[in-house]
């Protein structure tokens, strides 16, 4: 029993430092990855506002088309922008990759550039929900803005167009660390606040998509196996009591 403890406890351990770490409320994001047209639309505010510099390399242009119902005249249309050596359009079948290295993204920027493949799955829907919406004008910081959820963050805020100018209300307690109150849009941006919350949820559906391309078919499968293990398991004893029988 002790080990059985110690195992559940080593397992959720990652999770509860993941939902402690960052300190703040995190906003709820409302995902729904069999909405194709959210995908769809997360998917292009991604390629416009992150892939120039964050890669997503395990992710394929034509395996995105697929599953969001895209042709492929659709996705060149839309979401592929980029061109090879030979300044050709990216073909479908490639893989969403960007043309910056990792020694020009540390010079630029002060370190590498994380791929965003799977990082729904390693940071959470909420987490980025929260992250993309909070960020708010620091003129203390090399970018100009820092972030609630992720303090002194070396991202630039690359959505300020669409939600506009935020500022925070910052609490110092009386050990001297930073606590952000409050966020308020001081110059509103092209979007309104709920259509700038609804693109960012958008765009969460789509990396949280991303990270697992399969995961409609894996529930799928499992909710067939458990259903099937139901019938076998009612199959099984009736056998068990036709054989035991005349034993008992």
């Amino acid at each position: 029993m002790r080990k059985l403890i110690t195992a559940v406890l080593l397992a959720v351990a990652p999770s509860l430092v993941l939902a402690a770490g960052g300190g703040i409320k995190l906003d709820h994001a409302d995902i729904d990855v069999s909405n194709k047209e959210a995908i769809q639309r997360g998917a292009q505010t991604f390629v416009n506002y992150c892939l120039s510099c964050h890669s997503a390399a395990y992710m394929r242009y034509n395996r995105l088309g697929a599953d969001a119902g895209m042709t492929d005249q659709q996705l060149k249309d839309n979401l592929i922008f980029t061109r090879n050596k030979k300044g050709e359009q990216t073909k479908v079948g490639e893989l969403m990759k960007i043309a910056m290295n990792d020694d020009y993204a540390k010079e630029a920027f002060g370190t590498k550039i994380p791929d965003l493949t799977v990082i729904a799955r390693s940071r959470g829907a909420d987490w980025l929900y929260t992250y993309l919406r909070t960020f708010y004008v620091d003129t203390n910081r090399p970018t100009g803005h820092n972030n609630k959820a992720f303090a002194d963050v070396g991202m630039p805020n690359v959505l300020w167009e669409l939600q506009g100018t935020q500022e925070a209300e910052i609490r110092v307690d009386e050990n001297g660390t930073k606590h952000v109150d409050k966020l308020t849009i001081t110059k509103p941006g092209t979007h309104s606040v709920a259509e700038f919350d609804q693109l960012v949820n958008d765009l969460v559906t789509y990396m949280v998509y991303m990270g697992e391309p399969m995961q409609l078919e894996r529930k799928t499968i499992g909710l067939w196996t458990l259903v099937f293990l139901f019938i076998f398991f009612i199959v099984a004893y009736m056998l068990k009591k036709e054989y035991w029988k005349d034993v008992h």
